[in-house]
C-alpha cells in the first residue's frame, strides 16, 4: 500500500481514526442564511474518508462574525442543519469536529449585529486586513476591517461563556469532536500576540497573561465535551492580517506544556508557509513542541502525501491536515492509497456561490 504510514490508524483522544489524513477546516461562504443545509451535508459526506473532518470555521455568535454567508451555532436552526451535516458524515462512515470561531477585529460594522464596532484585546485596527460582507445593494465583496474596542474585563466572562454553549450545542448535533480555533490572527490569537494586544489587565502583557484567555476557553469547552474531545488550532509565526508578535516561540512553549497539561486531544498547527510561500517551521522547533505536548500533533501546510510520510515517519508529528486537496478531491485518501493523480482546485470556486466548485468535483469511481 503506498503512503503505509499516513494511511494507518491513529488514537486521538477518544476516537480511533482509520488514517491520518485530516481535513482541514475551510471557509467556504456557502451558507447565505448561516444555517448549514443539504448542500453541506453532501459537501461533507463526499470526503467521509478523512480521518477526520474538521468543519470550516463556525461563528460561536452573532458579534463572532467577520464573513457573511459563514455558518454559526448559537441558534437552534443552526443546530438542527449541523445536525443533518454530521448525521451525512456519520453515515458515510466518517467523523467530524466542529471549528469554534471569534475573528475578533477581523470585522466590519456592516456585518456586526445593529452595527456594532467589533471587539478585540486592545482598540488597534488589523492593518490591511479585509473581512467579506454584503453591500447595502445586496451584493458581497471586500470591506478593509474597522478599528474594533477593547473588550472589557467584565464581558470576558460572557465570550467564554459563548464558547461553551457552542460547545453544547455542538454536542448536541452529534460532533465527535470540537477544535478551539486560536490561529490565523483571529480574536484568539489577537490576545496571544504582543502586537495587537496591548492589555495592562491580567489578560495582557506577560506570555502568562495573554495566554490566559485561550486556557479559560479550553477549559469551558472541556468540560462539556471532555478534555479528549477537544483540539486547538495554532498558527505560531504567522504575520497575517496585520498581526506581529514578539515572542511566538515562548507562547508556543507556555501552551504546549500548559494544554498537555489539561489532557486535550490534539494541537493543529497552521504553518507559517500554508501557502507554499514563506518561513517554514524547523524541525528543532517540531521537535520541541513533540516534548512539552504529548497529544497528538496534526501539521497543516501545503502537504503532499509524500511529505506528510516524512514528517511522520520521522516522529515529528502525528498526522497532516490537507486543505486545498481536499476542496478538489472528495476521495482524497483513496487517491493516496492508489497513487492517482489528483484534481486541481478551481480558485474562482473557492468562495460564495452553490454546487460548482463544491460538491461537482469528480472520484476516481
Amino acid at each position: 500500500m503506498a503512503h503505509e504510514t499516513l494511511l494507518s490508524p491513529l488514537d486521538v483522544g477518544r476516537l480511533t481514526l482509520p488514517n491520518r489524513v485530516i481535513m482541514a477546516p475551510l471557509t467556504r461562504a456557502r451558507t447565505p442564511d448561516s444555517i448549514p443545509g443539504d448542500l453541506q451535508a453532501e459537501y461533507y459526506a463526499q470526503r467521509a474518508d478523512a480521518g477526520l473532518i474538521i468543519s470550516e470555521a463556525t461563528n460561536i455568535s452573532p458579534t463572532a462574525r467577520g464573513y457573511v454567508y459563514t455558518p454559526g451555532i448559537y441558534t437552534d436552526a443552526q443546530e438542527a442543519g449541523w445536525r443533518k451535516v454530521v448525521k451525512a458524515v456519520h453515515d458515510a462512515g466518517g467523523r467530524m469536529a466542529l471549528q469554534l470561531w471569534h475573528v475578533g477585529r477581523v470585522s466590519h460594522e456592516i456585518v456586526q449585529p445593529e452595527g456594532r464596532q467589533p471587539v478585540a484585546p486592545s482598540a488597534l485596527r488589523g492593518e490591511g486586513a479585509e473581512c467579506f460582507a454584503e453591500f447595502p445593494d445586496g451584493s458581497a465583496g471586500r470591506y478593509p476591517v474597522s478599528t474594533p474596542r477593547a473588550l472589557e474585563l467584565d464581558e470576558i466572562p460572557a465570550l467564554i461563556d459563548d464558547y461553551r454553549q457552542a460547545a453544547k450545542r455542538a454536542k448536541r448535533a452529534g460532533f465527535d469532536m470540537v477544535e478551539v480555533h486560536a490561529a490565523n490572527a483571529y480574536l484568539l490569537q489577537q490576545f496571544l500576540a504582543t502586537g495587537a494586544n496591548r492589555r495592562s489587565d491580567r489578560y495582557g502583557g506577560s506570555v502568562v497573561n495573554r495566554a490566559r484567555l485561550v486556557l479559560e476557553v479550553v477549559d469551558a469547552v472541556s468540560e462539556v465535551m471532555g478534555a479528549d474531545r477537544v483540539g486547538i488550532r495554532l498558527s505560531p509565526f504567522i504575520e497575517i492580517f496585520g498581526l506581529s508578535d514578539d515572542e511566538p516561540e515562548a507562547m508556543m512553549h507556555y501552551l504546549a506544556e500548559q494544554l498537555s497539561r489539561r489532557g486535550i486531544a490534539y494541537l493543529h498547527i497552521n504553518e507559517p508557509d500554508w501557502t507554499g510561500e514563506g518561513p517554514q517551521l524547523t524541525d528543532a522547533f517540531r521537535r520541541d513542541l513533540r516534548e512539552r505536548f504529548h497529544g497528538v500533533l496534526i501539521y497543516c501546510g501545503h502537504y503532499t502525501a509524500e511529505r506528510a510520510e516524512a514528517l511522520i515517519t520521522d516522529g515529528l508529528g502525528d498526522a497532516a491536515a490537507f486543505g486545498r486537496p481536499y476542496i478538489a478531491n472528495p476521495d482524497l485518501v483513496e487517491r493516496f492509497r492508489r497513487q492517482a493523480p489528483l484534481n486541481e482546485p478551481d480558485p474562482s470556486t473557492f468562495y460564495g456561490g452553490g454546487a460548482e466548485g463544491y460538491t461537482d468535483y469528480p472520484t476516481l469511481d
